[in-house]
């Protein structure tokens, strides 16, 4: 299967994420594989090249070490702060992508159109699955495709799963979670045979199917797993981006325009005593428990992943098997 690329689109617009936080003005010198290079005095240049602080001498030769004076200096200073406004804006950018996939939000074209020149954007949507939006509101399956570029007259650039480029002059796309994809499998094979990578974990993240015969309130799958100190738990939970609120790590999920929050029971004793988790249930906007049979596909999916992710941290005994 040949590899297609859909055009990018030409100069747009560029717009900041709202945690942006404006970064220092410099004189950059364009040179060495686009790289910008900053004037640190005696006539030594300063760049950064994948994150990594880099110079070079009056002669236009690339330094082995930075001098150590060179990186005490204030071009250094400056350049440590646009390489960190650098990578909270990348961070920034997943996270919004992300949500727009966990709360199926539709996107408008123009909205991706503005964005797209800005390399923090492009890589968190880059090879998304996407699907356009139609006037009822429901996503087109014939209209589905990966996301490969932006053009203000042709739309949409994609690839559709029979490897073909294709253009959507859609207004409004939306990235499906995986649950929600058919043929989630065939997805990810064609990524894997044209080389493609994800910004935004989708077609590879981990997914769930809620039983057709689902019954009762609760999991209890992820049971009884054993932490040596609750702080061990609520730590886990929440370096994995789950808050923890009341002994229970949640995780919000928008589905059919509502939320619903998975709660993930792990103690609510003393911080140093020992913990085993209980069920996992989730409840309405209201805070009202709900069935199982009541819990749509992405909620269930999101709930599933959370508690796994934290049972797979319990403390493990050589009479236990390994998560």
């Amino acid at each position: 299967m040949a590899k297609t690329h859909a055009p990018a689109s030409q100069a747009a617009p560029r717009t900041a994420p709202a945690t942006a936080v404006r970064s220092p003005p410099m004189i950059a010198h364009a040179g060495e594989a686009g790289l910008g290079w900053v004037d640190a005095g005696r006539g030594y240049q300063l760049a950064l090249d994948g994150g990594k602080l880099i110079a070079r001498n009056a002669q236009g030769r690339r330094l082995a070490a930075v001098p150590k004076e060179l990186r005490a200096g204030e071009a250094a200073a400056r350049l440590a702060a646009l390489r960190d406004w650098l990578s909270e804006h990348d961070r920034a950018c997943a996270a919004t992508v992300e949500r727009w996939m966990l709360r199926s939000l539709p996107v408008a074209r123009a909205v991706l159109q503005a964005v797209w020149d800005d390399a923090g954007w492009r890589r968190a949507l880059e090879n998304a699955v996407i699907a356009a939006i139609g006037e009822d509101g429901a996503r087109n399956a014939a209209r589905t495709g990966l996301l490969r570029g932006i053009d203000p007259e042709r739309g949409v650039g994609i690839v559709d799963l029979e490897g073909e480029t294709a253009w959507l002059d859609a207004e409004r796309v939306a990235i499906p979670h995986p649950v929600l994809l058919p043929e989630l499998d065939a997805w990810r094979e064609l990524a894997m045979q044209l080389g493609l990578a994800q910004g935004v974990p989708q077609l590879h993240r981990e997914t769930y199917a809620k039983p057709a015969d689902a019954a009762g309130a609760a999991i209890d799958r992820f049971e009884d797993g054993r932490f040596a100190m609750l702080l061990h738990a609520a730590g886990r939970a929440r370096a994995l981006g789950y808050p923890v609120r009341g002994g229970f790590a949640t995780c919000k999920v928008w589905e059919a325009g509502a939320a619903v929050e998975a709660r993930y029971w792990l103690g609510a004793d003393d911080a140093y005593a020992e913990a085993y988790t209980g069920a996992l249930s989730w409840m309405d906007e209201h805070g009202r428990g709900l069935a199982l049979a009541d819990v749509g596909p992405v909620a269930f999916s999101e709930g599933m992943r959370m508690a796994s992710a934290i049972y797979a941290g319990r403390a493990v005994g050589a009479e236990e098997d390994a998560p």
